[in-house]
């Protein structure tokens, strides 16, 4: 008899999935558009287009909407909206100003009048038919009549056209880039390049960009383009930048010129002129032009490296298979269910859906640091972690910890060349900050996991303790006037002053006071093994949430929420209503949930919040009535577009609000029913397929979570159990270890088994079984499962259960004010 160790086990496991291609499961598109038909508004603001896993090059359509009211193009796809370019970068998920579309082509089949090549609405396409997305592949067909595909490697892209008989034309234009339809003080602008083409029609340059979403500083991307066939004439453009920008030369109000052609070099000088070039084929017999194009933030000659070694062939198919590969490798057979046809087909597409959307961003840049060379990781496009933190980062610490450990090293190399360690970092510069320091809680939670390996723990917890004791600079962004949204606590200096954020002093007083106090349990955890000395400081600290605790303030038959406190230590709530919140803006007492769902959100001390809502019975009546239909009393525009109930689910805030609903005893049942819930009501296998923007994957990851049946407590160990999606689950953690989830239904008359029915029945709990012991807990810590694997065995059915019996989930941080 052979025996095999669980490691051979493991891998040769993981080798007869690894045989399956997964990316048959992925649905592109959902999330590409909203609640109305035809736009993106309400939607995921997914990028669409050919991409590997944290690749710095994401290639898909620029589009422009025609309804500027909801126009929203952040991803560069829209449903409908007319292709502008075929370009390099994009963010995937986000909200805000757009971010990137640089790096373009866009094929023309005529440059004669009215075409004015310094005026994309002269040339701008309609699409005909309908767009085909898949895994590392995206095809569209312009009114024009030519075929646009494309795909995608690390640094670089291939695109195909297809034209018609006739002129074959491909425009570069340097200075393109994704605009905010009604303008604004975050618009992204460009300032500057060059360009130059060589006899072969291979093209060089750079192109230098600022601002976006994250009010960035310039950043100055090379690149370098060639074309299978080389063209019959290559000219470079130019032409005066008539685009208003603050603090940067433009032809104030002037009509956008005719660009002048001719040359082979240009160079946009201190006016920061357009600049660009134009490819023809005149005389090509064939139909089809293909271009390679590589990117780097370092030189041309990078770029130009990462195009032919990494797109070594005209085949775009080539390519597309190796994207695949990569993706069925590196990604989905981490997670690994039965897919045959007797399984719930739209389940597969969600679970492979959503761990691809989870892994377009952060950007893997490392190699491509243009700021500074420490020998580190370098990771962008955190986008950001006020969004992530909640859930995907746990993820990636079970089902990516080489990647991982390498973005946990670039934070904290980034606070040590730039003073503080990012929530938001697009462009090569940090920025912004919605809440809190939340990179804070990044670290502790893969700290209090054993992440270790090339993790220098020493600076990362210095790193911290800058964000909870240094006051950042003030930026006077428009966001908010009052203190830094680039970095750190901008409200810090209530915060060491009083314990909690004033309203009279601050913005986003409530939200604010809750991350905080959040951030500074994650510094105390991570205190006990790096300074022990500091724990009780910083615990104490985290309890500051409770300061601002309104005990008689009461709303809808419900008392004590959390509530604005002013600087002297008066409560202002003359008015008060905690299920509003302005806008849920930057200037507003909360920022994307109300008062009302951020009551919900202290998951270090659900113990002492549960005793402030009135114990046990009322608590669970207060969370029964957060879900109730119409009881939403706040516009949440296009993070809300859909829901009625106080539970939002498109906003990240109410990612966690669920959590304490385990500890309050004996209603795990009701927590299962309302996930399930809400899973069903808004994640579809359709392009209005998430519940709002689906910020970097946040939502997505959550989804996966929820098909687990687990749900991780983000800076502690300890995981929550739910109920699974699938009767048989297998998922790689610590590398080269399984956690292997089951599931079996009691019921003998039941009529589908787990996951066949789309979380419709047979999801409650009965028992549930760990490594093969009775288990009576509905949680367990990270060290029963995600290190050296596991089993998890459930027994499901129709009806609730209470099944557990033994002590509730510990809070950690629970501190008596």
């Amino acid at each position: 008899m052979i025996k095999l160790n669980l490691f051979s086990a493991s891998l040769l496991f993981q080798l007869g999935y690894a045989q399956v291609d997964y990316s048959q499961y992925v649905n592109p598109l959902i999330g590409s558009e909203g609640p109305i038909a035809g736009y993106a508004f309400g939607g995921g603001d997914i990028f669409v287009g050919g991409a590997v896993p944290f690749g710095v090059v994401k290639v898909g359509i620029d589009t422009w909407e025609d309804n500027i009211t909801i126009a929203t193009l952040n991803g560069g796809y829209t449903p409908n909206g007319k292709v502008t370019a075929i370009s390099m970068m994009h963010e995937s998920g986000t909200g805000g100003f757009p971010k990137y579309g640089i790096v373009p082509q866009i094929p023309l089949r005529s440059v004669a009048a009215p075409v004015n090549l310094l005026d994309n609405r002269t040339y701008w396409q309609t699409r005909v038919g309908n767009d085909i997305a898949q895994v590392g592949y995206f095809k569209t067909q312009l009114e024009n009549g030519v075929s646009v595909e494309l795909s995608g490697a690390r640094h670089s892209g291939i695109m195909q056209y297809s034209f018609p008989s006739g002129e074959k034309h491909v425009l570069v234009d340097v200075s393109h880039y994704l605009p905010s339809e009604t303008g604004g003080y975050s618009n992204q602008y460009y300032i500057g390049g060059e360009i130059h083409i060589q006899d072969n029609g291979t093209y060089t340059g750079y192109g230098t960009y600022g601002g976006g979403w994250n009010e960035g500083a310039p950043m100055t991307v090379y690149f370098c383009g060639d074309f299978e066939t080389p063209p019959d004439q290559s000219q470079t453009f130019r032409g005066r930048n008539t685009d208003p920008m603050p603090r940067y030369h433009t032809l104030s109000n002037g009509p956008i010129p005719q660009a002048i052609l001719g040359n082979v070099s240009e160079y946009a000088g201190p006016l920061n002129d357009r600049i660009g070039a134009l490819f023809s084929w005149n005389n090509s017999p064939s139909s089809q032009i293909r271009s390679r194009v590589g990117i780097s933030f370092i030189s041309s000659n990078k770029a130009c490296n990462f195009k032919s070694t990494e797109i070594p062939s005209w085949d775009l198919n080539t390519t597309v298979s190796a994207a695949v590969r990569e993706w069925n490798q590196d990604v989905f057979s981490k997670i690994r269910v039965d897919t045959s046809p007797s399984v719930n087909q739209t389940n597969l597409v969600l679970l492979y859906s959503s761990l691809y959307f989870m892994h377009l961003m952060p950007s893997d840049r490392t190699g491509e640091n243009p700021l500074w060379d420490s020998g580190e990781p370098y990771y962008d496009d955190f986008y950001t972690l006020w969004d992530i933190f909640r859930n995907t980062v746990s993820l990636y610490h079970l089902i990516q910890p080489s990647y991982y450990t390498d973005m946990i090293r670039s934070l904290i190399d980034t606070y040590v060349y730039e003073g503080f360690m990012p929530d938001g970092r697009s462009g090569n510069y940090n920025g912004l900050v919605q809440g809190g320091s939340n990179a804070d809680n990044v670290l502790a939670d893969a700290y209090v996991k054993g992440l270790r390996d090339g993790i220098n723990w020493t600076r990362g917890y210095e790193a911290m303790l800058k964000d909870a004791e240094v006051v950042p600079y003030n930026t006077f962004s428009y966001d908010d006037p009052t203190s830094s949204v680039k970095e750190g606590r901008g409200a810090l200096a209530d915060w060491l002053e009083f314990g909690y954020v004033s309203a009279d002093r601050s913005s986003r007083a409530v939200s604010r006071t809750v991350e905080y106090a959040i951030n500074d349990f994650a510094l105390a955890q991570v205190a006990m093994g790096e300074a022990p000395g500091d724990v009780q400081k910083y615990l104490n600290r985290s309890a500051g949430w409770q300061l601002i605790w309104g005990h008689n303030v009461t709303s809808v038959n419900f008392t004590g929420f959390l509530s604005p406190r002013f600087a002297d230590g008066s409560f202002n709530i003359t008015g008060y209503n905690p299920a509003l919140c302005g806008g849920c803006e930057w200037s507003d007492i909360s920022y994307e949930a109300t008062p009302w769902e951020y009551s919900f959100v202290t998951p270090h001390d659900c113990q002492t919040l549960i005793q402030f809502m009135g114990a046990q019975s009322e608590f669970e009546r207060r969370l029964d009535y957060i879900f109730m239909p119409n009881t939403s009393q706040q516009n949440l525009g296009a993070n809300g577009v859909g829901i009625n109930t106080i539970m939002n689910i498109g906003n990240e805030p109410d990612l966690r609000l669920l959590i304490c609903t385990i500890m309050s005893t004996n209603s795990t049942w009701k927590s299962v029913q309302h996930s399930r819930e809400l899973a069903n009501q808004f994640f579809h296998d359709a392009n209005y397929g998430v519940p709002g923007n689906s910020d970097a994957g946040a939502l997505n990851s959550w989804l996966i979570w929820q098909m687990l049946g687990i749900y991780p407590i983000v800076t502690q160990t300890t995981y929550l159990i739910g109920s699974p999606w699938f009767s048989d689950l297998n998922m790689t953690v610590n590398g080269n270890s399984t956690l292997r989830i089951m599931a079996t239904t009691s019921s003998s008359n039941s009529t589908s088994s787990p996951g066949n029915g789309y979380g419709q029945d047979n999801y409650y709990v009965q028992s549930v079984r760990l490594n093969g012991k009775s288990w009576d807990r509905n949680w367990f810590v990270h060290n029963d499962a995600m290190v050296n694997g596991g089993t998890l065995e459930f027994v499901l059915d129709a009806q609730p259960s209470i099944w557990e019996k033994g002590e509730v989930p510990p809070s950690p941080g629970h501190v008596v004010l």
